[in-house]
């Protein structure tokens, strides 16, 4: 299994499931580190002041937040540091809802949860009841400081925490300004005919391995080359490492009654009476 990036446990009402984090993507973008050509060292980034062009120390630098244009509020790391959520280990649930509800836009990066310890069991009757009740679950969890709004559902015999973006953050679709050709067409039945019979000619099923990134293979390609020919640099890295945190399971069942206690039953929903028109 991949190497986990954050270990905590899922959390609603008094259960908790300990799980591992392990990201569901990879990148395979090509990148292209910086180096100085007479030493193979590798270089970085300059702080430079815009005005005077020249470099600024570290002990120079404050952080400051836009408040009007070309004015700013100039915040301390201890302000800035209050501000940061507390890093609870702890993915909280906040409510379950729909998947059909949750905006495509909003969706943002994926990742795989792995049962931690013994939570093997209350892990698997978490997925089988969103996937009996066809819910996702919307969380909050915090990762490095940040906080992140985030939807828990399952995917075959695992669960998937996918990162939502903040309702603030999406931007609306009036903002596309679209004309009434687009949100109102006046499209012949002959040419939706003609469109749909593309769209079947043109049907397959998904095939991951049919879909590759051209300019990656050709820059890999090279590099290997140049490699077997002994055309390689060594550069010195670091590497740094970081403790992990895990929870523990206690009874399911017992946690799942002291849950539910005290909580009064829901109300049926009042049945909405029919007029005859």
């Amino acid at each position: 299994m991949p190497r986990a990036i954050w270990k905590g446990a899922i959390s609603f009402g008094l259960v908790h499931i300990p799980v591992s984090l392990v990201s569901a993507t990879s990148s395979q973008g090509v990148d292209f580190d910086w180096l100085d050509k007479r030493s193979m060292d590798p270089v970085g980034y300059k702080r430079i002041n815009k005005t005077t062009g020249k470099e600024v120390t570290k002990d120079n630098i404050v952080k400051g937040v836009a408040f009007e244009k070309g004015r700013y509020v100039v915040l301390s790391e201890e302000e800035i540091r209050s501000a940061h959520p507390k890093s609870t280990q702890t993915i909280e649930i906040l409510a379950f809802v729909a998947s059909d509800q949750i905006p495509l836009q909003n969706i943002d990066t994926p990742y795989f949860l792995a049962p931690d310890k013994r939570g093997g069991k209350v892990y698997a009757l978490l997925r089988e009841t969103l996937k009996k009740t066809r819910k996702v679950a919307l969380a909050n969890v915090v990762l490095h400081t940040k906080q992140h709004l985030a939807a828990l559902m399952p995917l075959d015999s695992a669960l998937v925490l996918v990162m939502l973006r903040w309702p603030a953050e999406v931007r609306s679709l009036d903002e596309l300004e679209l004309g009434s050709d687009v949100t109102k067409p006046t499209l012949a039945k002959g040419e939706l005919d003609m469109a749909k019979r593309l769209v079947e000619d043109m049907s397959a099923d998904w095939q991951p391995d049919d879909y590759r990134d051209s300019f990656q293979e050709k820059i890999m390609a090279l590099v290997a080359k140049k490699a077997k020919a002994g055309k390689v640099e060594d550069v010195e890295t670091r590497k740094d490492s970081e403790e992990r945190k895990s929870a523990d399971v206690i009874d399911l069942t017992e946690l799942l009654k002291r849950s539910l206690a005290g909580k009064p039953a829901k109300k049926p929903a009042a049945k909405k009476s029919t007029k005859a028109s």
